[in-house]
Protein backbone atom coordinates (compact mmCIF):
# COMPACT_ATOMS: atom_id res chain seq x y z
CA UNK A 1 0.00 0.00 0.00
CA UNK A 2 1.34 3.57 -0.92
CA UNK A 3 1.22 6.35 1.64
CA UNK A 4 0.71 9.64 2.02
CA UNK A 5 2.30 11.57 5.33
CA UNK A 6 1.89 15.16 6.21
CA UNK A 7 3.68 16.78 8.72
CA UNK A 8 2.23 19.52 10.19
CA UNK A 9 4.22 21.66 12.67
CA UNK A 10 3.85 25.21 13.89
CA UNK A 11 6.50 26.99 12.25
CA UNK A 12 9.24 26.33 9.11
CA UNK A 13 11.84 24.55 9.94
CA UNK A 14 10.13 22.88 12.78
CA UNK A 15 9.66 19.40 10.77
CA UNK A 16 13.40 19.85 9.90
CA UNK A 17 14.36 19.65 13.51
CA UNK A 18 11.97 16.87 14.55
CA UNK A 19 10.89 14.47 11.75
CA UNK A 20 12.84 14.90 8.69
CA UNK A 21 14.64 11.95 8.81
CA UNK A 22 11.35 10.06 8.83
CA UNK A 23 10.38 11.41 5.93
CA UNK A 24 13.01 11.27 4.01
CA UNK A 25 13.40 7.53 4.58
CA UNK A 26 9.62 7.16 3.90
CA UNK A 27 10.09 8.55 0.49
CA UNK A 28 13.16 7.26 -0.32
CA UNK A 29 12.56 3.93 0.60
CA UNK A 30 8.82 3.18 0.44
CA UNK A 31 8.18 5.96 -2.36
CA UNK A 32 5.48 7.79 -0.10
CA UNK A 33 4.25 11.33 -1.06
CA UNK A 34 5.35 13.62 0.88
CA UNK A 35 3.90 16.99 2.04
CA UNK A 36 5.08 19.47 4.86
CA UNK A 37 3.16 21.99 6.60
CA UNK A 38 3.66 25.31 8.94
CA UNK A 39 0.84 26.72 11.03
CA UNK A 40 2.74 30.31 10.77
CA UNK A 41 5.35 31.27 7.94
CA UNK A 42 7.76 32.35 10.79
CA UNK A 43 6.79 36.38 10.50
CA UNK A 44 8.42 36.83 14.13
CA UNK A 45 11.16 34.98 13.06
CA UNK A 46 14.00 38.07 12.82
CA UNK A 47 15.11 40.86 13.86
CA UNK A 48 16.28 42.29 10.54
CA UNK A 49 13.16 41.91 8.09
CA UNK A 50 10.07 43.08 9.10
CA UNK A 51 7.12 40.63 9.30
CA UNK A 52 5.93 40.90 5.37
CA UNK A 53 9.77 40.47 4.41
CA UNK A 54 11.07 37.01 6.99
CA UNK A 55 7.50 35.62 5.86
CA UNK A 56 8.42 35.39 2.10
CA UNK A 57 11.99 34.35 2.87
CA UNK A 58 10.78 31.77 5.25
CA UNK A 59 8.13 30.25 3.01
CA UNK A 60 11.11 30.22 0.31
CA UNK A 61 13.32 28.50 2.68
CA UNK A 62 10.84 26.06 3.63
CA UNK A 63 9.53 25.33 -0.26
CA UNK A 64 13.39 24.68 -0.93
CA UNK A 65 13.93 21.98 2.11
CA UNK A 66 10.68 19.85 1.02
CA UNK A 67 11.45 20.12 -2.60
CA UNK A 68 15.26 18.33 -1.69
CA UNK A 69 12.82 15.24 -1.28
CA UNK A 70 10.07 15.90 -3.63
CA UNK A 71 7.80 17.02 -1.07
CA UNK A 72 5.43 19.64 -1.03
CA UNK A 73 5.25 22.46 1.45
CA UNK A 74 1.66 23.76 2.93
CA UNK A 75 1.47 27.16 4.78
CA UNK A 76 -1.78 27.82 6.83
CA UNK A 77 -0.91 31.71 7.24
CA UNK A 78 -1.16 31.75 10.89
CA UNK A 79 0.71 34.06 13.34
CA UNK A 80 3.58 33.66 15.16
CA UNK A 81 2.79 33.36 18.78
CA UNK A 82 -1.17 33.71 17.91
CA UNK A 83 -1.42 29.85 16.58
CA UNK A 84 -4.78 29.11 19.02
CA UNK A 85 -7.51 26.20 18.86
CA UNK A 86 -10.23 27.98 17.51
CA UNK A 87 -12.57 27.87 14.19
CA UNK A 88 -10.39 29.37 11.60
CA UNK A 89 -7.47 27.27 12.36
CA UNK A 90 -9.46 24.07 12.52
CA UNK A 91 -11.26 24.86 9.22
CA UNK A 92 -7.76 25.59 7.73
CA UNK A 93 -6.16 22.70 9.23
CA UNK A 94 -9.18 20.27 7.90
CA UNK A 95 -9.00 21.74 4.38
CA UNK A 96 -5.76 20.62 4.41
CA UNK A 97 -6.18 17.17 5.51
CA UNK A 98 -8.82 16.29 3.34
CA UNK A 99 -6.93 17.82 -0.06
CA UNK A 100 -4.23 15.85 0.61
CA UNK A 101 -5.88 12.74 2.17
CA UNK A 102 -2.92 11.44 4.26
CA UNK A 103 -2.78 8.29 6.26
CA UNK A 104 -0.14 9.31 8.23
CA UNK A 105 -0.04 12.57 10.43
CA UNK A 106 2.91 13.65 11.81
CA UNK A 107 3.11 17.13 14.83
CA UNK A 108 4.28 18.27 17.71
CA UNK A 109 3.93 16.79 21.02
CA UNK A 110 1.33 17.71 23.32
CA UNK A 111 3.74 19.23 25.76
CA UNK A 112 6.61 21.16 24.23
CA UNK A 113 8.56 24.27 25.38
CA UNK A 114 6.27 27.07 23.39
CA UNK A 115 2.50 27.49 22.84
CA UNK A 116 2.66 27.83 19.30
CA UNK A 117 3.54 24.20 19.09
CA UNK A 118 1.47 22.53 21.94
CA UNK A 119 -1.86 24.61 19.92
CA UNK A 120 -0.59 23.41 16.70
CA UNK A 121 -0.75 19.80 17.95
CA UNK A 122 -4.23 20.32 19.64
CA UNK A 123 -5.57 21.62 16.11
CA UNK A 124 -3.63 18.45 14.10
CA UNK A 125 -5.22 16.28 16.54
CA UNK A 126 -8.94 17.97 16.18
CA UNK A 127 -8.83 18.05 12.38
CA UNK A 128 -7.38 14.16 11.93
CA UNK A 129 -10.92 13.60 14.36
CA UNK A 130 -12.82 16.13 12.34
CA UNK A 131 -11.91 15.09 8.45
CA UNK A 132 -13.65 11.99 7.99
CA UNK A 133 -17.30 13.39 9.26
CA UNK A 134 -19.46 14.71 6.64
CA UNK A 135 -21.27 17.09 8.92
CA UNK A 136 -18.47 19.18 9.76
CA UNK A 137 -18.35 22.24 8.76
CA UNK A 138 -20.70 20.98 5.76
CA UNK A 139 -21.27 24.72 4.33
CA UNK A 140 -17.71 25.81 3.50
CA UNK A 141 -16.77 23.01 0.83
CA UNK A 142 -13.81 21.52 2.70
CA UNK A 143 -13.54 18.95 0.32
CA UNK A 144 -14.06 15.10 0.03
CA UNK A 145 -13.80 13.41 3.61
CA UNK A 146 -11.04 11.16 4.75
CA UNK A 147 -12.08 7.53 4.25
CA UNK A 148 -10.99 7.14 8.17
CA UNK A 149 -9.18 8.70 10.70
CA UNK A 150 -5.47 9.04 10.16
CA UNK A 151 -2.85 7.45 11.83
CA UNK A 152 -1.58 10.33 14.29
CA UNK A 153 1.99 10.48 15.74
CA UNK A 154 3.37 12.94 17.86
CA UNK A 155 7.50 14.33 17.30
CA UNK A 156 9.88 15.14 19.91
CA UNK A 157 9.51 18.46 21.86
CA UNK A 158 12.72 20.66 21.08
CA UNK A 159 15.54 19.47 23.38
CA UNK A 160 13.28 16.72 24.37
CA UNK A 161 11.51 18.25 27.22
CA UNK A 162 8.56 19.72 28.02
CA UNK A 163 7.40 23.48 29.52
CA UNK A 164 9.12 22.36 32.61
CA UNK A 165 12.52 21.09 31.39
CA UNK A 166 11.15 17.78 32.33
CA UNK A 167 12.31 14.52 29.50
CA UNK A 168 9.64 13.52 27.60
CA UNK A 169 10.30 10.15 26.63
CA UNK A 170 8.96 8.85 23.32
CA UNK A 171 7.24 5.20 22.94
CA UNK A 172 9.88 4.27 19.70
CA UNK A 173 12.36 5.50 17.67
CA UNK A 174 13.14 5.64 14.03
CA UNK A 175 16.63 4.98 12.96
CA UNK A 176 17.85 8.40 11.04
CA UNK A 177 21.75 7.18 10.65
CA UNK A 178 21.67 6.44 7.04
CA UNK A 179 20.05 10.51 5.88
CA UNK A 180 21.64 12.29 8.82
CA UNK A 181 23.45 14.19 5.80
CA UNK A 182 20.43 15.08 3.80
CA UNK A 183 18.63 16.28 7.29
CA UNK A 184 20.95 18.43 7.61
CA UNK A 185 20.69 19.55 4.10
CA UNK A 186 16.95 20.34 4.28
CA UNK A 187 18.06 22.05 7.99
CA UNK A 188 20.32 24.11 6.40
CA UNK A 189 17.67 25.54 3.62
CA UNK A 190 16.50 27.19 6.46
CA UNK A 191 18.64 29.90 6.42
CA UNK A 192 17.53 32.92 8.06
CA UNK A 193 16.85 30.79 11.14
CA UNK A 194 20.94 30.84 12.27
CA UNK A 195 21.04 34.32 13.65
CA UNK A 196 17.85 34.65 15.04
CA UNK A 197 17.98 31.65 16.74
CA UNK A 198 21.62 32.97 17.83
CA UNK A 199 20.38 36.28 19.22
CA UNK A 200 17.01 35.07 20.62
CA UNK A 201 17.49 31.98 22.21
CA UNK A 202 21.39 31.99 22.15
CA UNK A 203 21.62 29.00 20.43
CA UNK A 204 24.46 28.67 17.91
CA UNK A 205 25.77 25.87 16.07
CA UNK A 206 22.34 25.39 14.14
CA UNK A 207 22.77 22.52 12.62
CA UNK A 208 24.63 21.23 15.58
CA UNK A 209 21.39 21.26 17.93
CA UNK A 210 19.46 18.82 15.46
CA UNK A 211 21.82 16.21 15.25
CA UNK A 212 22.86 16.59 19.07
CA UNK A 213 19.10 15.69 19.54
CA UNK A 214 19.51 12.75 17.15
CA UNK A 215 22.36 11.52 18.73
CA UNK A 216 20.78 11.32 22.32
CA UNK A 217 17.31 9.32 20.54
CA UNK A 218 20.44 7.28 18.63
CA UNK A 219 22.07 6.27 21.97
CA UNK A 220 18.94 5.32 23.75
CA UNK A 221 18.16 2.40 20.65
CA UNK A 222 21.64 1.48 19.83
CA UNK A 223 22.21 3.78 16.99
CA UNK A 224 24.08 6.78 15.61
CA UNK A 225 21.02 8.94 15.23
CA UNK A 226 17.72 8.53 15.47
CA UNK A 227 13.91 10.44 15.90
CA UNK A 228 11.49 9.87 18.79
CA UNK A 229 7.39 9.75 18.46
CA UNK A 230 4.83 8.73 20.21
CA UNK A 231 1.08 7.09 19.02
CA UNK A 232 -1.73 9.20 19.62
CA UNK A 233 -4.26 5.84 20.60
CA UNK A 234 -7.17 7.51 21.99
CA UNK A 235 -10.50 6.14 21.31
CA UNK A 236 -11.38 6.11 17.57
CA UNK A 237 -7.68 6.83 16.70
CA UNK A 238 -5.83 3.62 14.67
CA UNK A 239 -4.15 1.44 17.26
CA UNK A 240 -1.85 -0.42 14.90
CA UNK A 241 2.01 1.75 14.62
CA UNK A 242 1.82 1.50 10.99
CA UNK A 243 5.09 3.65 10.86
CA UNK A 244 7.50 1.67 12.99
CA UNK A 245 5.76 -1.09 10.94
CA UNK A 246 6.68 0.53 7.23
CA UNK A 247 9.90 1.42 8.24
CA UNK A 248 10.90 -1.73 10.45
CA UNK A 249 13.56 0.09 12.53
CA UNK A 250 11.58 1.10 15.44
CA UNK A 251 12.45 0.37 18.83
CA UNK A 252 10.42 0.36 22.02
CA UNK A 253 12.14 2.42 24.43
CA UNK A 254 13.21 1.14 28.22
Amino acid sequence: MSHTILSILAHPDDAEFLCAGTLIRLAREHGCAIHIASMTAGDCGSVEHDAAAISRIRRGEGATAAALIGATYHCMEEKDLLVFYNERALEKVTRLLRLVQPTIVLTHSPADYMLDHEMTSTIVRAAAFAGPIPNFMADRQLGPKLPHIPHLYYCDPIEGKDALGRDVQPAFHIDISSVIDAKADMLAAHASQRDWLLKHHGMDHYLQAMRDLGAKRGKECGVAFAEGFRQHLGHSYPQDNVLARILDTARISP
